[in-house]
């Protein structure tokens, strides 16, 4: 279903979708319905140029996200939920049906990210029309930005975290 290719920098996952470009777009550029899947509630509409407010859905584990550290090699470290009104995301670059882009912080949860100073990285998603339906491919890249103390673990969990939202989407679009 989804497949991989890292580097340090660079996170890259490709899935084919049961689902037509039209449908797929608007489950990524549509800022309510990104939200449904991604499992964040966002304030507002994605506009180029323009920053997005946004809450997570639900409780975080905190003892499930430090033990999901742990089994991924990395030192664990404690998480945050962002603020009621913090930055999720500013939107780079939208071309309907093709491509859509935001810079955000890269595993922001985590409690020695420092929002106000923090570099970002690039999130893009590409559609491509297939006989099976869209290939979306999601690429996340400037992790070797990110201070040092920080960089393997945001890199290693926005992996796992794009594997699972890979998966999300899927479903998403399948169910509706």
């Amino acid at each position: 279903m989804a497949s991989t290719e890292t580097s340090t920098d660079r996170i890259e996952k490709r899935v084919t979708l049961r689902a037509p470009v039209s449908r797929v777009w608007r489950a990524i550029a549509d800022a309510r319905e990104f939200g449904r899947w991604f499992g964040v509630e966002l304030e507002g509409e994605f506009v180029a140029g323009k920053t997005l407010t946004g809450i997570f859905d639900e409780e975080l584990n905190e003892a499930a996200i430090m033990d999901y550290q742990k089994s991924r090699g990395l030192r664990p470290s404690k998480v945050k939920l962002p603020e009621k009104g913090a930055v999720f995301c500013t939107v780079e670059r939208i071309e309907p049906e093709r491509y859509f882009s935001f810079r955000w912080i890269p595993y922001g949860i985590d409690a020695e990210a420092d929002p106000d100073n923090e570099p970002t990285t690039l999130v893009e998603f590409r559609l491509e029309g297939v006989a099976e339906g869209t290939l979306l491919t999601i690429v996340e890249s400037g992790f070797d930005r990110v201070p040092a103390h920080r960089r393997e673990r945001a890199f290693r969990m926005n992996e796992g975290g794009w594997a699972a939202q890979a998966e999300n989407i899927a479903k998403y679009v399948d169910s509706v």
